[in-house]
């Protein structure tokens, strides 16, 4: 039985490379039955000194800091919080999707973490609306997501999606709280979550193997 492959989505100041790192346990647990592929944001994020910023990384993010969208226009900046009325970034990103489908699909699902999650959400609505002709996800799982609180991006949240999703969060998540991960379900027709009492990170222990088969057993 062929390995389902799954288009892996980085979170904030973080890297294709770095994702891939950080989930090791992952792809440990899930090695017979899913192939993950990781791709670059296309934004360079600038490490700015002294401000305060969502980091997926712990101290100092990355060397190669790169991001899906800016919150802050003008700082070129994100926060998973910042009420905004328009966004920077997010075409390009779209754009950078599509031809990552392209070139190293096709693809079975989708999975993002913390504002790849959110972007997860925003791609899944536009292969619904069918924008995107190159988009064939059967599943998406969110790790950490949450509904973007700018207003131009209102748009991806008017009706449920139906694709099957997992979101998974954690209770203790000082980054992404789990209140912002609950809002996102009622954007998903019928969600499965799977929590986990840890922090912002893509849990990956054996007592999650389970939840993570169960839901992937129906696409092999």
């Amino acid at each position: 039985m062929a390995p389902l492959r799954v288009l892996c989505i980085h979170g904030y100041r973080q890297s294709g490379g770095s994702f891939r790192e950080k989930t090791g346990a992952l792809r440990k647990l899930l090695k017979k039955h899913v192939e993950l592929v990781y791709m670059n944001a296309p934004h360079c994020v600038q490490q700015a000194s002294g401000e305060a910023q969502e980091k997926e990384n712990g101290p100092g993010g990355d060397e190669d800091s790169r991001g899906w969208w800016f919150s802050d226009v003008q700082a070129r900046s994100f926060s998973a919080q910042q009420q905004c009325e328009e966004s920077l970034g997010l075409d390009e990103s779209v754009t950078a999707v599509r031809e990552a489908v392209k070139i190293q699909g096709p693809f079975d699902g989708i999975l993002g973490f913390s504002q790849g999650a959110a972007f997860v959400a925003m791609l899944c609505c536009l292969q619904e609306q069918k924008l995107e002709p190159e988009f064939s996800f059967r599943f998406a799982i969110v790790v950490a997501g949450f509904r973007s609180a700018c207003e131009e991006h209102n748009k991806f949240y008017s009706s449920p999606l139906q694709i099957p999703s997992l979101h998974v969060f954690g209770l203790e998540d000082r980054v992404i709280p789990d209140n912002m991960s609950k809002e996102l379900l009622p954007s998903f027709q019928d969600p499965q979550v799977l929590t986990h009492p840890g922090g912002h990170f893509v849990p990956a222990a054996s007592a999650h193997r389970q939840a993570y088969q169960d839901f992937l057993k129906r696409f092999q």
